[in-house]
Order: C-alpha cells, then sequence, then structure tokens
C-alpha cells in the first residue's frame, strides 16, 4: 500500500473531528474522499502529510510510519494542494512552481539543473508553459489551480493530496482539473463535494459522516440511494450513465 490509515483519531478544542478512520491506497491510485461540510476530510488530509499530528493510530508511507519521517522527508514524498489560495504578492506563476522545490534544496543550496527539469516538466504538465512569466494575480480561477497543482508537482511527490481542487470552478474546469490529476503518475487522495465527478474520476470512494468512515470502496457500491439519504440528506436516483459507464447520481431534493 502507498496510503494506510489505521484507526487515527484527532480533534481540537475537545471536539473529535477524526474518529477511528482507517483506509487503505494502493499505489497509482486515486481516492475519492466525500462528506458533508465538518465531515473530517480537510483535517484527514493534513493528518496524511502530517501537519497536524495524530491523538492516536498509525499512517504509514509505504513500509514507514509517518509519525518515524522528519517533516523534510515527508514534504518530498508528499505533496498537498490546499483549497484555492490568493496573495497579492507581484509573484510569476514561474515564482510560485518554483516554491515546490524547496524541500529537495539545502538552505544555501544553488538552484540546479534537477530543480529546473522538474519546474519545466510540470509546468509542461499542467500546460502552462506559456504563462510561465504571467503575474500570478492576472490568472483565471482554472489556471490558478493548474499552477497549484504544478507547484506540487515540482515537487515530485508520490503522494498527492488534493482538498477541493474544484471549488469555484465552472464545469469546463473541474472536468479539466480532475482529468489532468486521475492522469498524475503519483497516489491521490482528492477531497470532493461533487459525488458524480468521484465516480467518473476515481478508483474508489470513501464517504465521511462525524468524522467517521462510513462507506469505502467502488463508487457503483458505495454510493447507494439509502446512504446519500442518511449521510446527506438528498434524495437521489442512481443509474449508469450510457456516456462514461459509471454510476450517476441525480438529486431529487432533501430527505424531509
Amino acid at each position: 500500500m502507498s496510503i494506510s490509515v489505521r484507526d487515527v483519531h484527532w480533534g481540537t478544542n475537545g471536539v473529535l473531528i477524526v474518529d477511528g478512520v482507517s483506509l487503505d491506497l494502493a499505489t497509482g491510485k486515486t481516492l475519492g474522499l466525500l462528506g458533508p461540510n465538518g465531515s473530517g476530510k480537510s483535517s484527514l488530509l493534513r493528518l496524511i502529510c502530517r501537519l497536524r499530528k495524530v491523538r492516536s493510530g498509525v499512517i504509514t508511507l509505504g513500509e514507514t510510519e509517518l509519525s518515524s519521517m522528519s517533516r523534510l522527508d515527508i514534504a518530498k514524498r508528499v505533496a498537498l494542494v490546499e483549497q484555492q489560495a490568493t496573495t497579492e504578492a507581484r509573484v510569476t506563476v514561474l515564482d510560485v512552481v518554483r516554491l515546490g522545490r524547496t524541500p529537495h534544496r539545502g538552505p544555501i543550496a544553488p538552484w540546479n539543473a534537477r530543480d529546473d527539469e522538474a519546474v519545466t516538466n510540470a509546468l509542461n504538465y499542467v500546460g502552462m508553459t506559456g504563462k510561465a512569466q504571467q503575474l500570478w494575480h492576472t490568472l483565471s480561477g482554472g489556471e490558478r489551480q493548474r499552477v497549484h497543482i504544478a507547484r506540487a508537482l515540482a515537487q515530485t511527490p508520490t503522494e498527492l493530496l488534493l482538498d477541493e481542487p474544484t471549488n469555484h470552478l465552472d464545469i469546463q474546469h473541474q472536468l479539466e482539473i480532475l482529468s489532468l490529476v486521475t492522469k498524475l503518475p503519483a497516489t491521490s487522495i482528492i477531497a470532493l463535494h461533487d459525488l458524480n465527478l468521484a465516480s467518473m474520476f476515481c478508483d474508489s470512494v470513501a464517504v465521511l459522516s462525524r468524522g467517521r468512515v462510513v462507506a469505502s470502496g467502488a463508487a457503483e457500491d458505495v454510493l447507494s440511494e439509502d446512504l446519500l439519504a442518511d449521510v446527506f440528506g438528498v434524495r437521489v436516483r442512481v443509474e449508469r450513465s450510457p456516456h462514461h459507464g459509471r454510476h450517476h447520481i441525480h438529486y431529487l431534493g432533501r430527505v424531509t
């Protein structure tokens, strides 16, 4: 397994936010992390990259327990793309993507050919090479997300975590971003709100509710009408899409 989470608990201010979560994700696969607001998705991603420390339980990357790894070693391996960030600084696309090389460089190490190659490859992969010198604040929302992903790729990670990467994007850009992410040469966990996008692009899904995993597996096995009513409080009709062959969810209204 590339990522293994075993009976992990975490909370703050006396509130348990991640409550006994266990997950396994094989190398090269994509997991969709689903659940209502406040279900613990973002907190779990931060625990996996050790921005927060577990209260109890074990997270393993490959064969190594996360708790035994230094922050630098984790940063060389795991990249986190958080929800869209803004900055008032006059930085270029290239400046932002170069930040991805920080874990691989010492405090006084000069920029080298390997750094250049990683940044060039990352920009090429997301189709932003032609905008490398453009100022960050002039980019569209979809372009900014591509740059966020390029920065993460410049880290040359083996695991990639994305927190709501399609928030505030139109449908076209949502499809472009997720198509891009699922073709990356990394093991990925993507926190999503859109259940149909998760069904289309993820190898498996895990549904969180109040900090617990209530179901996990292939989307067609997990995203049932009863479960969505219980967890999300919505009535749905689930059927197989004639376009992509995956399950498609039609929203009918709130559970009354």
